[in-house]
Formats: C-alpha cells, sequence, structure tokens
C-alpha cells in the first residue's frame, strides 16, 4: 500500500467547498496518509481545522494494520471528536508475518474507550490472490468475533467479494451494527444490506459520472441506515477528483447525496448525524 500512500500524498489538496448549513461527520479517515506525521502533529490540528471551517467537526480515523491502528488510538486520544477504529486490512492479514500476534493486538486495543468500531477489515479479491483468500476469510472471521466480543461496530472492506462478504457475514452472524465502508454494490446489494440491517457508507466514488449503479444505490437505503465519509485521502469527490482527499470534502458528497435522494440537505445530516452516534457512539 506503500507506493499508492505516496502517490496520494503527492496531490494537490483539494479547495475548501462551500460549508454546510449545520455541522456533520466523516465516518472513515486516514489522517496518517493525509499527513504523514504522528499523531500530535501541528499538521493533524491543521487538517482538523480546515474541516471544522466547512462544518465537519468529528471523524473516525480507521486502521489497517497492527502499528498504524495503535497509531490510530493514539490520535483519538490526542483530539477532541477523534474516534478510532482497529482492524488489519483485508490486504495486510494475509501477507503480515505473524497474523496471530497482530489479530492479538487488535483484541487488546478493541478495549480501548475511544476504539469503538473494528475495521477496516473484509475481503479483497482484487488484489488477494486465490491462494491468499483463505487465510484473509479467517482474519475477517476473527474481527467479526472480536466486534461481538466487545460490542464495537465492525467496518467492512469488500472490493471484488459481494457475495463472499455477504455469505461470511450470514455464516458467521454479524454484529449489531455492521457498516459496508465505501459501499461499491449495486441496488440489488443495496437491498440485501437494507434487510439485514447494515449501514451504507458512501464516499466520493458516489460523486463520479462512472458510478450511476451507486447512485441508484443510494435512492433506496432508508435514511436510518445512510453514513458518509471521505475515506482520505483516497478518492476525492466531485468536482476535485484527482485531488487529495480530506475530511473537508464531505460537504461535496453530502450536497451530491441529498440532490440524488430529493431531500433536504439540513435533514440527510441530521439523519446521518444519528447513524454515527447510534453506530459509533458520543463522540464527546
Amino acid at each position: 500500500m506503500a507506493d499508492r500512500h505516496n502517490r496520494d500524498l503527492d496531490r494537490r489538496p483539494a479547495p475548501l467547498p462551500e460549508p454546510l448549513p449545520i455541522d456533520s461527520v466523516d465516518t472513515h479517515v486516514h489522517l496518517e496518509i493525509v499527513t504523514d506525521s504522528s499523531p500530535r502533529d501541528v499538521r493533524i490540528g491543521e487538517v482538523l481545522a480546515a474541516a471544522a471551517s466547512v462544518g465537519i467537526t468529528r471523524m473516525v480515523q480507521v486502521g489497517y494494520s497492527a502499528e498504524q491502528s495503535r497509531w490510530s488510538v493514539e490520535l483519538a486520544e490526542s483530539w477532541p471528536n477523534v474516534l478510532a477504529a482497529v482492524a488489519l486490512h483485508p490486504n495486510e492479514a494475509p501477507v503480515t508475518e505473524d497474523l496471530a500476534g497482530d489479530l492479538a493486538e487488535i483484541e487488546r486495543l478493541a478495549a480501548h474507550p475511544k476504539v469503538r468500531a473494528i475495521g477496516e477489515t473484509g475481503l479483497d479479491f482484487f488484489r488477494t490472490p486465490p491462494e491468499l483468500r483463505q487465510r484473509q476469510k479467517e482474519s475477517f472471521i476473527r474481527h467479526i468475533e472480536i466486534a461481538k466480543r466487545f460490542d464495537k461496530a465492525l467496518v467492512i472492506h469488500d472490493r471484488d467479494a459481494h457475495r463472499a462478504v455477504l455469505n461470511t457475514l450470514l455464516e458467521v452472524g454479524a454484529p449489531a451494527k455492521t457498516v459496508f465502508h465505501c459501499f461499491s454494490g449495486d441496488v440489488e446489494m443495496a437491498r440485501e444490506c437494507v434487510a439485514n440491517g447494515y449501514y451504507l457508507s458512501f464516499a466520493g466514488t458516489v460523486t463520479f459520472k462512472n458510478a450511476p449503479q451507486l447512485r441508484e444505490a443510494l435512492r433506496i437505503v432508508p435514511s436510518e441506515l445512510l453514513l458518509v465519509e471521505t475515506d482520505s485521502p483516497f478518492l476525492a469527490p466531485a468536482p476535485n477528483r484527482g485531488a487529495q482527499n480530506t475530511p473537508a470534502q464531505i460537504p461535496n458528497i453530502l450536497r451530491l447525496m441529498a440532490t440524488e435522494r430529493g431531500e433536504e440537505l439540513v435533514e440527510l445530516i441530521g439523519a446521518i448525524n444519528v447513524n454515527a452516534e447510534r453506530v459509533f457512539g458520543s463522540f464527546d
């Protein structure tokens, strides 16, 4: 993942959008990649201040390795209104040298009061070859078990593995709060997720011209199961696609979501704010 991270750091930051009428939340960020800094670095404060200037005052920092999950917890300890999720990314789990040890570290971190989710975990058949997928699934199942043991939300990364992810959740039993991060399925998958009470989190991809299936899915999700995220620094939304993404770009995603759903922006934000606290707890 390092090469991709370096490319995103080299991109120009997207310009700030028009501020929102009320404050909202970014439920999935990777601030260590945005800033390439320590959790207490002044550059973190600058990113948070820019986000707050357009109405994004709360966020969830998400883990993808044992080391980076520790970084995420330290970030949440260091800044108000920032929570953490911890996990081994599905591309990390099959290739880590000590999977058992790393999973034990994720379980240790799960007990921290500012860790509110286990993620991002899941299945990724785009980058993981067939011979490593069983190890990836075993890691996913272990993360599901940790989420249920600690009563934390589960944050799922699903790439080119829709059916396998859904089947695994049915086989093992999904946690009470299960989130499909950066939802990438079609309307039929969205209907199945809704039927099972899973939350669908939409990222900048929903604004892309070549993603009509995401907008169709967005329109059928009940407001009580909707979340929003940037997945910073990846996937900057239109009109800034290709720029470096930051939490300050949430207003561009929310405005597109409101338009596509035919809803008032303030009502949509209010519903998402309630959902975020239902899933992750208080950000205070």
